[in-house]
């Protein structure tokens, strides 16, 4: 609102930039008035997270910014209404500026010879990379980025320094510099871009779209690493929530290891009631006669008589055997919460795309496991929201990584639904399926035709895809489970991707 405050009307009369500064400066006039011409210039500062925007009058008073910046609040520079407009300083010098490549070469020296002081011990021969040159260059002058040099350097296939290479490295800066027929390349990892001297074999490039392009898979980028952040410390405290709840349940069973004790002490008071002194006391010492008649001190509860707290040693002998099924039963279901939970993480260790992610959510969504984790809204419920289907007739989330190797078809599953529709669902129960052996990873299935001998290479092949694609893909000797599809079955109610197996041998690849 306020620049079309104080911009309509005007006509945009230059658009410079100073030195090589990300600076750019538009000067704006309005000469309906001869005798009085409105003049303003808005200045956009192009500084990563300092970036700003700021426009000033014809004396260069600022009239307002999208940040505002105080010396007070340790700022180089006041940038607020009514204050005058000061150009960044800068401790690089100016590329533009030097005379010839002497004085080029006297600017970096001082850097150069620092950078050989102080890695004298690495520093054993000529080779470029151990010199730090283009970190030098794009820190001592204004406008030069460290991947422009290190474009240069590729180019001109420099691998050793001397004065010699640095000059080559000069005239290309400047040659590149004084052209005119500029392209924009995307370095290798994609993470930045650069200028270089366009060729005939370089297709002309559109700006607004490599800028776009860019940013977009930047975004991308940023977007994913959120989303699969945010996922995985959700999986995370779930993960914690059922690892404490291990430790309880570890605890537990160690109170039921005590219960024979507790029997042995009922029975013990009640063989000797006739002699005990029928009073409140905190120990007897009776004979066991379950072990040679040793004598065995019995601790009581000094407010219950003797007989009494053989009454309660067999109430509590019968409470931690009762205990002792249940808790066995919650810890075999305990470890297949915790295998399912780290087979989750798992998948997203290795999802790639934004997709990938959907899935594993969906997924975790359907399970009650995450259910106090996950924030669900009523309009989220699955009678307004259908859950992708994985039919044979729909296959729009079933899309398995497929390899062929020396003629035979072997399939791998993304995640617990696809391992689970690839198995019990798509695959023939002559084909062979495989897993790594009590790690999580992805079901893999080996197509076969009927009667067909496999040989041992491709039973091979497939059980390295299997590690590959696991938790252990970086150790050596993996354990990878096989057998036909017929010997795998899944139980009812179990968690995805869980199955139970059977007639099965073990490659280690």
């Amino acid at each position: 609102m306020l620049l079309r405050k104080h911009l309509i009307g005007l006509k945009i009369k230059n658009i410079y930039s100073i030195d090589l500064e990300r600076i750019i400066f538009i000067d704006l006039e309005n000469n309906e008035n001869p005798n009085k011409p409105i003049m303003k210039k808005l200045i956009i500062e192009l500084m990563g997270k300092h970036s700003n925007i700021i426009l000033t009058d014809n004396n260069n008073i600022i009239i307002d910014s999208i940040r505002h910046t105080s010396t007070e609040d340790n700022s180089n520079r006041d940038i607020y209404p009514t204050c005058k407009y000061i150009f960044p300083e800068s401790h690089k010098y100016s590329f533009l500026e030097l005379k010839d490549f002497e004085d080029f070469y006297l600017k970096i020296e001082p850097y150069l010879t620092e950078n050989i002081v102080n890695q004298a011990d690495k520093i054993d021969n000529l080779d470029i990379s151990n010199f730090n040159i283009d970190k030098i260059i794009a820190d001592t002058f204004n406008g030069i980025s460290l991947t422009f040099v290190q474009n240069i350097i590729k180019e001109l296939n420099i691998t050793e320094l001397s004065k010699e290479t640095l000059k080559l490295i000069f005239d290309e800066i400047n040659k590149t510099l004084n052209c005119s027929n500029l392209t924009i390349q995307v370095n290798t990892n994609k993470k930045d871009y650069y200028l270089s001297i366009s060729n005939e074999d370089t297709p002309p490039f559109n700006i607004n779209y490599l800028l776009d392009s860019f940013y977009q898979e930047k975004e991308d980028v940023e977007l994913f690493k959120n989303y699969k952040n945010s996922i995985l410390n959700l999986i995370l405290a779930t993960l914690k929530k059922y690892q404490k709840r291990m430790i309880n349940i570890d605890k537990k069973l160690t109170e039921c290891d005590d219960r024979d004790k507790y029997k042995l002490y009922g029975e013990l008071i009640t063989a000797n009631l006739y002699k005990i002194p029928n009073k409140n006391i905190e120990k007897i010492d009776v004979q066991n006669y379950y072990n040679n008649n040793e004598i065995l001190s019995i601790p009581l509860d000094k407010k219950y008589t003797p007989s009494y707290n053989a009454k309660r040693y067999f109430k509590k002998y019968s409470k931690l055997k009762n205990a002792l099924d249940i808790v066995n039963i919650q810890k075999k279901e305990t470890i297949q919460d915790i295998e399912y939970i780290e087979s989750v993480i798992y998948e997203l260790d290795t999802a790639k795309t934004l997709e990938d992610i959907e899935e594993i959510y969906e997924e975790i969504s359907e399970n009650s496991i995450f259910a106090d984790k996950l924030k669900f809204k009523k309009e989220n419920k699955k009678k307004n929201k259908k859950a992708k289907q994985l039919t044979k007739n729909k296959l729009a989330s079933f899309n398995p990584l497929k390899y062929v190797i020396s003629g035979y078809t072997i399939l791998v599953g993304r995640n617990n639904k696809e391992n689970d529709y690839l198995t019990c669902k798509y695959a023939n129960k002559n084909d062979i399926w495989f897993h790594t052996k009590e790690i999580p990873g992805s079901h893999v299935i080996l197509k076969t035709n009927p009667n067909e001998l496999v040989t041992e290479d491709i039973l091979i092949e497939a059980a390295k895809l299997a590690a590959k694609h696991s938790k252990a893909k970086n150790s050596s000797k993996i354990p990878v489970d096989y057998c036909k599809v017929s010997f795998v079955k899944k139980p009812n109610g179990s968690k995805p991707g869980y199955v139970i197996y059977s007639n099965n041998k073990t490659i280690y690849v």
